[in-house]
């Protein structure tokens, strides 16, 4: 049984510190980003007699909380994730739920000779497990850890622990909201806005230089907002100084630099604009590719202006930054939710979404970061604030135009603070962008182009046989999966990628609400005709300048109103 991997493969995740234990035929290796305690918590971690040991990718929150009770017990770093060997000798393996925060950690005990793994509730941080022909076992934060020496391979399901004792898989994390039953809690403002804020404050706890990432949207502006109120109380202010850093990417005139830069100016952050070309973007595909290990178009298209901008950050000595993926899910910000029929579908698409997050948002968050041994934290995705979000009656997060309540609208009216304003009105109640359409249109035009060029009709007729599993079915998937697979031809990787019929980044059963939408299906925010101001059909791709707002006011009847497309 080996952990993450014994090599270079991982070593772009964690480039401060390479540590390894044996102990008969079980090995644990570990490649670290010291974020927390950078002096003395290089991992492998041990409990006091060594007895047992952990590897661990993430960051406990709570760990000062579970220290008090653990008062027995002599900790050998300071740590956040120091708790979990202690954790196990007081609890045995029914001690995750009380972990706050995100993880991937493989356990071994040498007095029995067992070991158990768990990852986080959502899957903010990855995970993959693998089988060898001699019957081993193998654990990794990514596939290219495991490829080359499985028989088979799996992603390692959210919210799930395995035990090498029972020999599969147990379900640590079932909320009331993951069997998708209809909640009635009454929308509380307040305690929407209490939540989040304790969901971004804890994840200040750096003991080195952060930022956040800031595209002028909705969701990393709030983060950014309460990050700024609260960053002069933390360690990090303390050495590194009490300015908040931000930091945008896009194309030349995109939507996001102009939004980012605008907030960035409100909020009194030290601004970091990256632009990059369409052609940057293309010839960066293949290391995202290789990077994220997936050939969903949604995920690539976001992923590499991420993966771009990841580079540059770190490059300014920046290890960890905050950012706005999670929203969406939990209050169904998608513009596609404008049709949900009803509030029981409209509930349980955002179920159907946050269940299905760490195989996208997460996915791409993580591993787009980590190739620059770069961490993101994701304050939306809080155990807590989920709960609390996900408990609301959903009739009170659905679109309702002629109410004048838009997309997230109840996460809007939380901030929508008239004394002391979190941000300006115009931002608070900005459309949804997508990151991949937000970066600039021609972003995504540019890659539907590229990938034209190098897959043509005869190569689309023949896709299902190639590609009998999850077909490409444009010619921009068709490129994708090629990379894909020239990485991980085994079929075990290609398992690992989702499928199915989406339109503006729905679920195949969300497809249904709208019967346009089987003609139209592209997973960008303007693929959601009759709702995104600047909307396409699936024939012409012609996009459709709606009048200027004039006020903030218009804002919520202008985005109900339906768009005709004639060419």
């Amino acid at each position: 049984m080996v952990s993450n991997t014994i090599g270079v493969a991982l070593r772009h995740r964690g480039p401060d510190w390479s540590g390894i234990y044996q102990h008969g035929d079980n090995y644990l290796a570990h490649e670290r980003l010291a974020i927390v305690d950078p002096d003395s918590g290089d991992q492998p971690l041990f409990n006091e007699d060594k007895t047992i040991s952990v590897t661990v990718n993430g960051e406990i929150y709570n760990h000062e909380e579970l220290r008090k009770g653990l008062k027995n017990h002599k900790f050998r770093t300071g740590s956040d994730c120091d708790v979990i060997s202690h954790l196990y000798e007081e609890h045995g393996e029914n001690f995750v739920d009380m972990l706050d925060g995100v993880f991937s950690f493989v356990l071994l005990d040498t007095k029995d000779n067992s070991f158990m793994v768990a990852r986080d509730a959502i899957g903010v941080t990855s995970l993959y497990i693998g089988w060898g022909l001699d019957g081993s076992v193998w654990i990794s934060s990514e596939m290219k850890g495991l490829h080359e020496e499985c028989e088979h391979f799996e992603v390692f399901p959210p919210g799930h622990l395995y035990s090498s004792k029972s020999g599969g898989f147990k379900q640590w994390y079932n909320p009331p909201w993951y069997n998708e039953s209809v909640p009635s809690t009454p929308y509380e403002p307040l305690a929407v806005r209490r939540a989040f804020e304790d969901a971004v404050t804890k994840r200040l706890m750096s003991d080195v230089p952060f930022g956040v990432l800031l595209s002028g949207g909705l969701d990393s502006s709030l983060v950014a907002s309460i990050t700024a109120r609260h960053l002069a109380g933390t360690k990090a202010a303390k050495r590194w100084g009490s300015q908040l850093h931000s930091f945008c990417v896009g194309l030349e005139g995109s939507p996001d630099l102009k939004a980012g830069k605008e907030v960035a100016d409100y909020l009194g952050t030290l601004h970091h604009e990256f632009h990059f070309t369409v052609q940057d973007g293309i010839d960066a595909v293949e290391d995202v590719i290789y990077h994220v290990e997936t050939y969903d178009v949604t995920t690539i298209r976001a992923s590499t202006p991420m993966f771009l901008m990841s580079r540059k950050i770190k490059s300014l000595g920046v290890k960890m930054v905050l950012s706005g993926e999670g929203s969406d899910e939990i209050f169904g910000g998608y513009l596609y939710f404008h049709k949900a029929p009803n509030k029981q579908e409209f509930h349980q698409e955002t179920c159907r979404k946050i269940k299905a997050l760490h195989k996208y948002d997460c996915l791409r968050a993580n591993k787009a970061t980590s190739a620059f041994g770069l961490e993101a934290r994701i304050p939306f995705l809080d155990k807590e604030f989920i709960n609390t979000v996900m408990s609301l009656d959903p009739e009170s997060k659905m679109i309702k135009p002629e109410e004048g309540r838009i997309e997230k609208w109840v996460l809007r009216r939380a901030f929508d603070d008239e004394e002391r304003p979190y941000l300006p009105k115009h931002i608070l109640y900005r459309q949804k962008e997508q990151f991949s359409d937000g970066v600039g249109y021609s972003w995504i035009d540019g890659l539907k182009s590229h990938a034209a060029e190098n897959v043509n009709d005869k190569m689309m007729s023949n896709a299902a046989h190639i590609f009998p599993h999850n077909t490409p079915l444009t010619k921009e998937a068709y490129y994708y999966r090629m990379i894909f697979e020239r990485f991980f031809p085994q079929n075990s990787a290609r398992l690992t990628v989702p499928g199915g019929a989406t339109v503006a980044c729905s679920t195949a059963k969300a497809v249904e609400w709208d019967a346009n939408w089987s003609n139209n299906m592209d997973p960008s925010g303007r693929a959601a005709i009759g709702v995104h101001l600047s909307a396409y059909d699936g024939n012409s791709k012609v996009a459709v300048s709606l009048p200027p707002l004039k006020t903030v006011e218009d804002m919520p009847m202008m985005m109900g109103q339906g768009v005709v497309i004639q060419t």
